[in-house]
């Protein structure tokens, strides 16, 4: 019961994350007006919101001018409740785990976000790093490592950013990738940052080597780093500490 109540409201919260998917690259209130469809303008029904069962019954199709549903909609609701019940069987009913939650559904919405639009709204990474701090008073990693990850994270990518424009005279980072990885270094801890910096880095570099020799990419593409860093943040805040042990093991 605790597992199907878990993925029931990661299924709810996915909804509201779609909102936040639609609403913040648009500098809209994510709080009103009420969900409406975005061709016709018609406000959508209680009953047409119900996640992954409404798109299942209305086959995809808005009610009123037919115009089709993006399968991000449902997508993005299965994949939050799929999180959400990983991280609740990681942490069970502890404080972490709706740390963690919180923590999984911002990443949702930047991964999206950033491949959608390549920015990571400010909304979403400034009141995180808050947040993890202070969720670091009560929980792993403890407030020193927390606070350590959050300055080292940013500073890491704002030594990056800042070498890559003086040395090209060009942007290669922008302060969204800075924020992002300050806030995950806030949730997470220094250790489980720079494995996440890591993890992202090699999946960048795989989906760069990818597009290169599908000749869809040169050396010039710009690749959102945020995607790559959500994708590995969620992975490694549930298991990170096993990597890192096991890591640590080859020193002893």
């Amino acid at each position: 019961m605790a597992y199907l109540f878990t993925a029931l409201f990661g299924l709810v919260i996915g909804s509201f994350l779609n909102v936040c998917i639609y609403r913040l690259p648009r500098d809209l209130s994510v709080a009103w007006p009420a969900s409406r469809c975005t061709t016709c303008g018609r406000e959508i029904a209680w009953y047409e919101n119900i996640p992954v069962l409404s798109y299942a019954v209305l086959r995809g199709r808005c009610r009123t001018c037919g115009e089709r549903i993006s399968l991000m909609y449902p997508l993005i609701e299965l994949l939050t409740a799929g999180v959400f019940v990983a991280t609740y069987a990681a942490f069970g009913p502890a404080w972490l785990f709706p740390i963690r939650a919180v923590f999984c559904a911002a990443m949702v919405v930047l991964l999206v976000i950033d491949l959608q639009h390549q920015i990571l709204p400010n909304e979403i990474t400034l009141p995180g790093i808050v947040v993890g701090l202070a969720a670091s008073l009560v929980a792993e990693p403890g407030w020193r490592d927390a606070l350590i990850g959050a300055a080292a994270g940013g500073g890491v990518l704002w030594l990056v950013a800042w070498a890559y424009e003086r040395l090209r005279h060009q942007e290669g980072l922008g302060l969204g990738d800075v924020k992002m990885l300050a806030m995950i270094g806030a949730f997470l801890g220094w250790k489980l940052m720079l494995l996440t910096l890591v993890g992202a880095s090699l999946l960048g570099s795989l989906t760069a080597g990818v597009l290169m020799a599908a000749g869809r990419a040169d050396w010039q593409s710009k690749l959102p780093l945020g995607t790559f860093l959500a994708i590995a943040a969620v992975p490694v805040g549930l298991v990170g500490h096993a990597v890192v042990a096991w890591y640590a093991g080859f020193f002893r």
